[in-house]
């Protein structure tokens, strides 16, 4: 069911890889409801991934860029403009990588080599995102930018490694430049703290599915998925969320604000029954 809530807005969405992704799930929902828009990813990830299906999907162009590359966020921004033919009204960062991650190393033993480009692909390229918009004025006003993050900004969660801190900085990135944006051009800027979603990038964290499946047990309403977040991103670039920025707002069936439940107080006690030789 398509509400028109992006009718006659103009876009950029950052991320899209393969149907998994929430960036496609974005892009799809972002068409049905109205929307023109550009898809940028790099070269590599078009060769691996099914960008070319979505765009042909979408009816949009395919703008390849290094998103840690100033120079290709430039013609990006640029490039949008000249293909949408204007300013844009929203834009979505869904870019996070991590070579620690991939490469198991653990948090007590990361590659700092590896450890800035986690920082800068995942949270430093936000910041160049907005300044070249800032810098070309490529963005209208009350214009929305979306970043997605996961609460492991604030809570450790075992696995995430360096991937967790590039998420606190991507949130303070989004406050700070929230403030700017908002006071000068009224334009919003938020993130969105999604629940664990088996995206491809996603399936690389140590013991995914077994997050996955804690935080749906402990979530009063379940974890939301990709669709679910889509959802939530296109009400965000929508007229119906002017004055909402600077914000992580959390999209996670109610995980963020859990001590224990019923269900995990209830197995935590089965396992005080259990004999103390098979107790770990």
């Amino acid at each position: 069911m398509s509400y028109n809530l992006l009718k006659g807005k103009k876009g950029i969405i950052f991320g899209a890889l393969d149907n998994k992704s929430i960036a496609w799930k974005v892009a799809e929902k972002a068409h049905a409801e109205g929307a023109v828009f550009t898809l940028s990813n790099t070269p590599t990830a078009q060769r691996f991934g099914m960008l070319s299906e979505l765009a042909e999907k979408t009816n949009s162009e395919i703008i390849l860029a290094d998103a840690t590359s100033v120079a290709d966020l430039t013609n990006v921004f640029n490039k949008s403009m000249e293909i949408l033919g204007g300013k844009v009204d929203f834009v979505l960062h869904s870019i996070g990588m991590s070579l620690n991650v991939r490469k198991k190393r653990v948090y007590n033993d990361l590659d700092y080599n590896f450890l800035n480009k986690t920082l800068d692909i995942s949270a430093v390229s936000f910041h160049k995102m907005l300044q070249v918009a800032f810098k070309l004025n490529a963005i209208n006003d009350w214009g929305s930018v979306v970043a997605l993050s996961y609460i492991a900004a604030q809570r450790t969660h075992y696995g995430y490694n360096d991937m967790a801190d590039a998420k606190a900085l991507l949130e303070s990135i989004a406050r700070s430049f929230g403030y700017i944006y908002g006071r000068e051009r009224k334009i919003r800027v938020n993130t969105i703290s999604q629940s664990p979603t088996r995206t491809t990038a996603g399936s690389g964290v140590k013991g995914v599915e077994g997050l996955i499946d804690f935080t749906d047990r402990m979530s009063p309403l379940g974890n939301a998925d990709a669709d679910e977040c889509a959802d939530y991103c296109l009400v965000l670039f929508s007229d119906l969320t002017k004055k909402v920025t600077m914000q992580n707002l959390y999209h996670d069936g109610g995980f963020s604000n859990m001590g224990m439940s019923q269900r995990a107080m209830t197995m935590y006690n089965k396992s005080l029954d259990l004999p103390d030789d098979i107790i770990p």
